[in-house]
């Protein structure tokens, strides 16, 4: 069995060196076909031709204006999704702009989505963001949850929608009933029309329950990120004791391919969860799924620790270079970097989208790091 699981590693390693080549020429995109299936990711991506089977892109920015015969799992930062998906759709992204249709049920997550008059979902639709704005028709029922949302289009099924906000326009016609859960009173348009009546459901009373247990999440909390961020301490300084020259490798190829070293950590982020689910799937594979999604845990662990530890480097190699050699200081000074990543991380916005980046930088050394060396090296 042990030795079923290290061959079947090696192919993985194999295949995302080849994978590395691939980017390390292109610097921007690469593109498989399997079967009838379009995988792809980079960052910019778009897709005119059509897709027989099934696609699964992920880049900065994505725009797919072909039609896919099968399903399609797309994610990226801006999403303009003009084509037609035959099947079913699974999209994320910062910003999604939809505007073809689907033909059978939609998942939407993404912080602001707009869908205009012509999008059609044929089935059932979840949608959750930032701020939503629902203008095309949905076949079936319609959950949807946000800060802000609008709904201006035809639903054929049941509304159930929870947001901070919630407008009706002029355009909506629901089949259905709505039901809803806000804060404040829907802004119902007369010309709306809701058959099936409006209903809202008892979010006051809930927030009043989590408004008693506020004080006590806040104190867990305050905890729980203290002990986070000693154990990212303390996991920094065993990393670079125990593998000095390793860790110092890894931390020279992030400071040095910054933009290879966020690619490769962009691709490992979305792939890896996507090759875990496709191994459940086929059930046989389930026992090298949970292997999988293991490594893929203790990879995103270290990682976020690594970019960190890079930091650390750079810091030494600019205002310290004679000394950036020196195990100790190396370590005291990665332990400083943690903290001051920590603080910067709790900054509203900012701080999400330094520690993300943070996180593909570290994973994504680490991944070059494994392509690009022999499989037996000194550490």
């Amino acid at each position: 069995m042990l030795a079923r699981i290290v061959m079947m590693l090696a192919l993985a390693l194999t295949s995302l060196a080849a994978v590395a080549e691939e980017i390390e020429d292109t610097d921007r995109l690469i593109s498989r076909d399997l079967g009838a299936d379009h995988f792809v990711a980079g960052s910019t991506i778009r897709i005119d031709r059509s897709i027989s089977g099934d696609l699964l892109a992920a880049g900065g920015e994505v725009e797919i204006n072909g039609p896919v015969g099968g399903d399609a799992v797309i994610a990226g930062g801006k999403l303009r999704l003009a084509g037609d998906v035959l099947q079913d759709a699974y999209i994320a992204g910062g910003q999604l702009d939809l505007r073809g249709s689907v033909g059978r049920n939609a998942r939407l997550a993404g912080g602001q989505i707009e869908s205009d008059r012509d999008f059609k979902i044929m089935g059932n639709a979840s949608v959750t963001g930032g701020d939503v704005k629902l203008r095309g028709d949905v076949g079936g029922y319609l959950q949807v949850a946000g800060g802000r949302v609008m709904l201006d289009g035809k639903v054929d099924g049941d509304v159930v929608a929870t947001a901070g906000a919630l407008q009706v326009g002029p355009n909506a016609r629901i089949a259905g009933k709505l039901r809803y859960a806000s804060r404040k009173n829907i802004k119902l348009d007369p010309a709306a029309q809701i058959l099936g009546g409006i209903e809202k459901t008892a979010l006051p009373a809930a927030m009043r329950h989590v408004e008693r247990r506020d004080h006590d999440w806040e104190r867990a909390g305050r905890a729980a990120a203290l002990i986070w961020t000693v154990g990212l301490m303390l996991l920094a300084a065993v990393l670079i004791a125990t593998l000095p020259r390793l860790t110092a490798r890894i931390a020279d190829v992030a400071r040095t391919r910054v933009g290879m070293t966020l690619l490769m950590g962009f691709i490992l982020l979305v792939c890896v969860p996507a090759a875990v689910l496709f191994l459940i799937v086929t059930i046989i594979g389930i026992p090298l799924a949970l292997l999988t999604l293991w490594l893929y845990l203790v990879l995103l662990l270290v990682g976020y620790t690594v970019g960190c530890i890079a930091i650390a480097e750079w810091l030494l190699s600019r205002f310290k270079p004679q000394s950036a050699g020196r195990t100790g200081l190396r370590i005291a000074v990665a332990v400083l970097a943690v903290l001051l990543v920590t603080l910067l991380t709790r900054i509203p916005v900012l701080g999400g989208v330094l520690g993300f980046l943070l996180l593909l930088w570290g994973i994504g050394a680490i991944g070059l790091q494994v392509v690009r060396r022999p499989a037996v090296a000194p550490l």
